[in-house]
């Protein structure tokens, strides 16, 4: 979940929420990886959640980072809720997660260093108060009840509205993680282009990076809960978004969009307001009841762009929302997957060619089918096994077209990062599908066997 925006002055004109959006295009010298991951905390011996506070604790986590690593703190309202340095931060989702959102970095060398230095400085931190750390893309035991929340107004409202819109807002909040990348744009045309592909795309990744196949200490049915659990979040702010592909998309659609996403709250003096269901409409008209007779600004739009959850959003950036949180590997993986997709034109051309015959439902029909049965889904003539293959060839082209070198020129480009999701693609199995196999296998059904085996 984000932490809060800054992103200008007052609103005085409508067209000012698209330039917003516009104001994000970068010539391709200057184009970014962003790579954000969350994982579950838990106690050793008792396998249960790190509460806030106490000797085993987020709290003591953060503390550490903080002293340790050069850290500066972020607070609200008296408490450490995230960290930030060198372009990075460290934040806290609404059941505890610990999620590393990095800096803008110019390559996949670069953000995999960031991912493996963070892991390994926390794991040092951990180990010594007994904490352990895993990625996955729910918590595979623990129930609501067990799940603290944490200490921010903005999930306190959240947490009270969720079920008022869906069933799964809370679930989605305590109990599940992702990772994620956020890249840039050029132009508005090279938006909508990334957008689409990402959108209609979004589905392959949810079956690469299936990792929550196990809910309150039983098989679910789904190689990726997560998947199923945003299903079911909230319609008016999830979704593969069928609109992004009709003629006519550009900012200002998204901006008619985002405006029609109900309000959760206006950030002002440090507190987070509700303005739960409320319209961002009436706010620039003055007429929010939350905040009678107050325009927002920029930074109440940046906030307010923080909570439409489709599988794929801009801000100022591309951000791709389909992927369960997992192991090491995987956290490189995702960034090289998208950036060979859409940094290098003719990948994006390819990627778009591959998707761009799809309607709606067809689109629709492949994220369910994702969450469902991982790469053995199949929706029509379409074999998910088949397109992941066809996916990972358009990315692999796209990382040697790039040509950055690492290791100071040793590794001749990004392709490694994609041997994790080659290895899937060959064997025809995503993590959750290994996890199932060591559940009906050597644990004998013993799920709490997947802490020890599994944790970072």
């Amino acid at each position: 979940m984000s932490i809060p925006q800054s992103g200008g002055g007052p609103i005085e004109r409508h067209e000012q929420l698209a330039e917003y959006l516009a104001d994000g295009c970068k010539p391709r010298e200057d184009w970014r990886i962003g790579t954000e991951h969350e994982k579950f905390g838990y106690c050793k011996d008792t396998l249960r959640p790190l509460p806030y506070e106490g000797k085993r604790s987020i709290q003591a986590v953060l503390e550490a980072l903080r002293d340790r690593h050069a850290w500066s703190e972020v607070r609200e309202a008296g408490y450490l809720i995230g960290l930030e340095k060198d372009g990075a931060n460290i934040s806290l989702e609404p059941g505890g997660q610990l999620e590393l959102s990095g800096a803008p970095l110019e390559t996949i060398h670069q953000t995999c260093d960031e991912v493996n230095t963070h892991l390994r400085e926390v794991k040092d931190i951990a180990d010594e108060i007994g904490v352990g750390f895993i990625g996955l893309g729910a918590a595979p035991i623990w129930k609501h009840e067990d799940m603290p929340l944490m200490p921010k107004g903005r999930y306190k409202l959240m947490d009270a509205y969720m079920d008022t819109v869906g069933t799964a807002g809370k679930t989605m909040m305590r109990r599940t993680c992702t990772v994620q990348v956020n890249l840039d744009f050029a132009s508005e045309p090279d938006m909508v282009q990334k957008l689409r592909v990402a959108l209609a795309l979004q589905p392959v990744a949810n079956a690469l990076f299936g990792n929550s196949p196990f809910f309150e200490g039983k098989p679910n049915g789904h190689k990726s809960w997560r998947g199923y659990v945003w299903r079911h979040l909230d319609a008016s702010r999830t979704g593969m978004l069928p609109w992004v592909f009709e003629d006519g998309m550009g900012f200002e659609k998204w901006v008619d969009y985002a405006l029609d996403v109900p309000m959760y709250f206006v950030y002002r003096d440090g507190k987070y307001i509700d303005a739960l269901g409320q319209s961002f409409r009436d706010f620039l008209a003055g007429k929010l009841p939350a905040l009678p007779g107050e325009t927002p600004t920029l930074s109440d739009w940046a906030d307010h762009l923080t909570t439409a959850f489709p599988e794929a959003r801009i801000k100022k950036f591309i951000e791709m929302r389909g992927a369960d949180g997992g192991p090491w590997r995987r956290l490189c993986a995702l960034p090289a997957l998208w950036v060979g997709l859409i940094y290098d034109q003719t990948a994006l051309d390819a990627a778009w060619d591959l998707a761009k015959g799809w309607d709606a439902e067809t689109r629709e029909a492949l994220r369910v089918a994702a969450s469902v049965d991982g790469l053995q889904a199949q929706v029509g003539d379409i074999r998910m096994l088949e397109l992941a293959r066809e996916v990972l060839d358009i990315a692999r082209a796209g990382l040697k077209a790039r040509a950055r070198p690492g290791l100071g020129g040793m590794v001749q480009d990004e392709r490694h990062f994609l041997h994790a999701l080659e290895d899937s693609v060959e064997t025809g199995k995503a993590p959750a599908d290994e996890l199932l196999d060591h559940y009906n296998g050597d644990w004998n059904g013993d799920l709490s066997r997947i802490y020890s085996e599994f944790s970072y």
